[in-house]
C-alpha cells in the first residue's frame, strides 16, 4: 500500500495526464493530505524547483555519490527511509549509476540526471509548509592528547558502561524509540549527566583521549558533534560524535534570553560564547542547563562523518528528522542566506541528524570547518521549504501497487 503521504501523487497519475497536469500546477503542499506520519507529499517538476538554473549543482555531487555508495551497499529489497517513503534499495541502483557517469563540475549533467531519474515532492508537515533551516559546524579547539599545562578539559570516549535499550525489541508499539543508562544495583537507571560528569563521575577511568584548554571550546564541541583539535606539534586530529549520555538537549541560548541574562541581539552562537567568555564564574552553572553530554572518538580520513555514515560535504550536507525524511536522499531547499537577505536554494542531500533536528519541515546546513563557517552558522535561523527527490520509477511502482 502507498504511504498516505503519496497519495495525492498516485491519485494523479491514475487520473490520467490531464489530471496529473492540474495536480501539478496545484502542488503547493496544502492540497496533499497529511498522513499518519506527519508528512505530505506533492509532486513539483524538477526543473521547476526554485533557483533550478541558478544553482552550481555539481558541487553537490560528492555528497551524492557518497550516499548512494552507502545506500547501494545494502540489499536490494531493503526499505529506505522511515517506513520505506523512499522505496527500497532497488530503487536507487538505476539513479545513483547515472549519478556516478557524469563527471565533477558538469552542471548540466546533474541537471539531466536529476531530470531524467528523479521526481521532485514538495514537502509539508503539520506544522506547514515552511519550516526552520538553521546551520552547523565543525568546531575547532586547541588541544594535547596529555593533561598538562593549559590543557585540562577532557574529551572522552564513549564508557563501556553506557546502554542503549532499543524499545522496538521489547515492544512493536515502540519500534524507533530508545533509552540509554547504566546498571546500577541490578537495574538500568539513567546516565550521568552533564553536571555529574564535569563533577568527576567517569574520573580515575581513563576515557579521555584528549585534553583542550577551554572549557567552553569543548561544550561547543558537544553542541556541534565533531571537530578538529589543533594540537601542540602543528598536527590536526579530527573528532566525531561516538555516543551521548541519553538525557535531552537544552539549548542554552534560550536559558539565557528567559532569565534576561542577554538581549534577544546576542542570542547568536558568537553571542553565547561572548557571554560564556565574559562571566566565568557563571559560565559552568549556565552549560550544565544543558544534561546532555557528548562522547567522542577520533578520526582519520575525510569527514566529519554523519549519521548515515559518510563524510559531510560543506553547504551540501543537510541534517534532518529521520522519523521523517530518508537519509541518503537528495533535497531542494529554499531559504535564505545566514548572513544577508539573499536567498539559498541549492541542491543537497540529507546526510545527519541532529537531537534538536525535530519536525518534517526542518534542515540544519553543515556549513564546514573554521571562522566562516561558524560565521554562517551562528547566524543561520531561516524560514524556507524543502522539496524530497525520489526516484521515478517509485512513483510508478507505487502507483501500480494503488492500482
Amino acid at each position: 500500500m502507498p504511504r498516505p503521504g503519496l497519495r495525492l501523487a498516485a491519485l494523479c497519475a491514475l487520473a490520467g495526464t490531464l489530471a496529473l497536469a492540474a495536480c501539478t500546477e496545484r502542488e503547493e503542499a496544502e492540497k496533499a493530505p497529511v498522513g499518519e506520519d506527519g508528512i505530505a507529499l506533492a509532486r513539483k517538476p524538477v526543473d521547476a524547483l526554485p533557483g533550478w538554473t541558478d544553482d552550481g549543482v555539481a558541487e553537490a555531487l560528492p555528497a551524492l555519490r557518497r550516499s548512494c555508495d552507502a545506500l547501494l551497499n545494502k540489499p536490494d529489497t531493503q526499505a529506505v527511509g522511515p517506513d520505506g517513503i523512499a522505496g527500497t534499495v532497488k530503487a536507487w541502483r538505476a539513479p545513483c549509476a547515472a549519478l556516478a557517469g557524469v563527471d565533477a563540475g558538469d552542471h548540466a549533467g546533474v541537471r539531466r540526471v536529476l531530470r531524467e531519474h528523479f521526481a521532485a515532492y514538495a514537502v509539508r508537515g503539520r506544522e506547514g509548509r515552511k519550516g526552520t533551516f538553521t546551520g552547523y559546524y565543525s568546531a575547532t579547539l586547541d588541544a594535547a592528547r596529555e593533561k598538562r599545562g593549559p590543557y585540562e578539559h577532557p574529551i572522552y570516549r564513549e564508557p563501556d558502561d553506557l546502554i542503549t535499550a532499543r524499545l522496538g525489541r521489547f515492544r512493536a508499539d515502540l519500534n524507533g524509540e530508545r533509552i540509554v543508562g547504566r546498571v546500577k544495583d541490578g537495574a538500568l537507571v539513567p546516565y550521568f549527566d552533564r553536571a555529574a560528569i564535569k563533577n568527576g563521575a567517569l574520573a580515575g577511568r581513563d576515557l579521555a583521549f584528549l585534553y583542550a584548554d577551554d572549557p567552553i571550546d569543548v561544550f561547543f564541541l558537544h553542541i556541534q558533534g565533531s571537530g578538529v583539535a589543533r594540537l601542540p606539534n602543528g598536527e590536526r586530529q579530527r573528532v566525531g560524535y561516538a555516543a551521548s549520555n541519553g538525557h535531552d538537549f537544552t539549548g542554552i541560548g534560550s536559558y539565557l534570553l528567559e532569565n534576561d541574562m542577554i538581549p534577544p541581539s546576542q542570542g547568536s552562537m558568537q553571542g553565547i560564547r561572548t557571554w560564556l567568555k565574559a562571566h566565568p564564574a557563571k559560565a559552568e552553572r549556565v552549560m550544565n542547563e544543558n544534561a546532555r553530554f557528548i562522547f567522542f572518538q577520533p578520526l582519520d580520513g575525510p569527514g566529519p562523518i554523519g549519521s548515515q555514515g559518510v563524510p559531510l560535504t560543506d553547504g551540501r550536507s543537510l541534517a534532518v528528522d529521520p522519523d521523517r525524511l530518508p537519509l541518503g536522499a537528495p533535497v531542494w531547499v529554499a531559504t535564505k542566506q545566514p548572513t544577508a537577505n539573499a536567498p539559498l536554494r541549492r541542491l543537497m542531500v540529507a546526510q545527519d541528524t541532529g537531537k534538536a533536528i525535530q519536525g518534517t519541515v526542518r534542515g540544519d546546513i553543515y556549513f564546514g570547518t573554521g571562522d566562516d563557517a561558524l560565521a554562517k552558522a551562528g547566524r543561520m535561523k531561516r524560514q524556507g521549504r524543502l522539496w524530497l527527490l525520489l526516484p521515478k520509477t517509485l512513483e510508478q511502482t507505487r502507483v501500480a501497487q494503488s492500482g
